[in-house]
Parts: C-alpha cells; sequence; structure tokens
C-alpha cells in the first residue's frame, strides 16, 4: 500500500515555486515561449499519463503509440509544404509559420531550456514531444493567431482537449493580467470560446496529422467538428481598427 501511494505521489508530483518564477518572467515577456514549457514541466503531474490512457483506450489511438509517428519532418519541408494546394492544410500552416518566422524545430529549442524534473517512459516521451510539435498546427486548425489574446484563447483549447495544471495555471494567471491591463476586453468570454471550441472538436492527438496535410483545411474542420473563433476575431478586427495590433488576419484563418 506505501509503494502504491508513492509512486501516485510520483506521478502527480508538482513544483510549484518553478512554475510561478516561470509565469512571472512569462508574463513580463510573453514572446519567451522557454518559460512556457518550464510551466508545463513544472505542473505536468500525471497528465501525460492520463492522455497515454486515453490513447489506449482507442484502436486508433493505440496504433499511433505503437507508431510514434515523428511529425517534425514534414512541418519542416518548407518546400514540401509550399507545393500543396491552396486551401490545404499544410499550405495553411506554411503561410502561418512563414508569416510568423517560426519553425517545428524552434518549438524543440524552446522546450530544451525546460529540463524534465521526472524520468518518463518512451511512450510519454514521444507524447509528450507530439503535443509541443503539433502547436502552431493547432493556431492553424483553430484559427487563432499568436497575439497574446490568440494565445490565451488557444491555451483554452488546448487545455479542454488535453487537461493539465501547467496551462490552467497560465490561463488563471493571463486572465487577471488582462481584467487589469485592458478592462476593455472581455477575456474570459474569449477563454470560454475557446474552451467550447475544444470541447466539440475531435481530440488533436487522436488524428495522424502527417497523411492530412495536403487535404482542404476546410474539410477537414467540417469532418472534425472544429468551429472558427468567432468572438476572438470580432475583438481582434475592433483591436486592428483601433491600431492596437498591426498585422491582419490570415488567409486561413478566414477560411
Amino acid at each position: 500500500m506505501l509503494a502504491s501511494a508513492y509512486q501516485w505521489f510520483q506521478r502527480n508530483r508538482i513544483y510549484p515555486v518553478k512554475a510561478g518564477l516561470a509565469v512571472s518572467r512569462l508574463l513580463r515577456n510573453p514572446d519567451d515561449t522557454g518559460q512556457v514549457f518550464k510551466v508545463l514541466e513544472a505542473l505536468r503531474g500525471d497528465s501525460l499519463g492520463r492522455a497515454h490512457r486515453r490513447l489506449s483506450a482507442s484502436e486508433q489511438g493505440e496504433r499511433l503509440l505503437q507508431d510514434q509517428p515523428a511529425i517534425v519532418g514534414a512541418l519542416n519541408d518548407r518546400e514540401g509544404l509550399l507545393a500543396m494546394p491552396e486551401g490545404s492544410i499544410g499550405r495553411a500552416y506554411y503561410d502561418f509559420v512563414h508569416a510568423e518566422g517560426l519553425s517545428a524545430d524552434g518549438l524543440i529549442a524552446s522546450s530544451e531550456e525546460a529540463p524534465a524534473v521526472e524520468k518518463t517512459s518512451p511512450e510519454l516521451r514521444w507524447l509528450g514531444e507530439r503535443l509541443r510539435d503539433i502547436h502552431d498546427l493547432q493556431h492553424v486548425m483553430t484559427g487563432y493567431g499568436r497575439d497574446p489574446i490568440g494565445e490565451l484563447s488557444l491555451l483554452s483549447f488546448m487545455t479542454t482537449q488535453t487537461p493539465g495544471r501547467g496551462i490552467d495555471f497560465i490561463i488563471f494567471m493571463g486572465r487577471q493580467k488582462f481584467k487589469k491591463d485592458h478592462p476593455e476586453i472581455e477575456i474570459s468570454a474569449l477563454i470560454d470560446e475557446g474552451r467550447k471550441i475544444g470541447q466539440h472538436a475531435d481530440w488533436m492527438l487522436l488524428t495522424r496529422w502527417e497523411d492530412r496535410l495536403h487535404e482542404p483545411i476546410a474539410d477537414v474542420r467540417e469532418e472534425l467538428g472544429f468551429s472558427l473563433p468567432e468572438k476572438y476575431y470580432a475583438v481582434k478586427r475592433d483591436l486592428l481598427e483601433a491600431g492596437l495590433l498591426e498585422s491582419p488576419l490570415p488567409s486561413h484563418q478566414a477560411a
């Protein structure tokens, strides 16, 4: 019994001080992606274990765990993505990362700033890397931009799909900061919208995205139940008109 209790404690162990320090740095510099991974690692607990058990419960998820496909190569193949049809997932992903100066390798580099606080099995390590590697793909599928309200809303989508205390903590702190600094923005409504989209959409971890990048994004969104974040779009348009944001909505978001 004591051994079982110890194992439970180890699986659910968190490091709140490390998380608090990382969040404070993140709030000062929202572009410091490395701090996000430090928060996620410090408060990870058994979130990967829960996701693993959920994947294992379905035939589709079990095949993914067995095959452990690596999507980074496909997402970094900019020539291949650019050659895909207009309106495809891959082309929309290319447009997004090209406009933002991003890459899948950049996420990997940021994640390496947060060394693991606990050892994990190869399957859990793959699962954590998969969640990291599809982050920008989640931007593309949901239509959220990388502006602060877009990132916070996307986090709400993400933690609804794959619950995690680290993301919940970032959302809580971000919500408080927005309420203080920008009371004119109904940030809670945008966070709720992200949660609702996450509830109704298929779980992104269950899709083998490597095989679907060539498909029309509008069709896949409809098939998998992704609705576009209209409240977020409305707020972002208001901010653009007020001169508080510089870039327009990427074409794939409004598709």
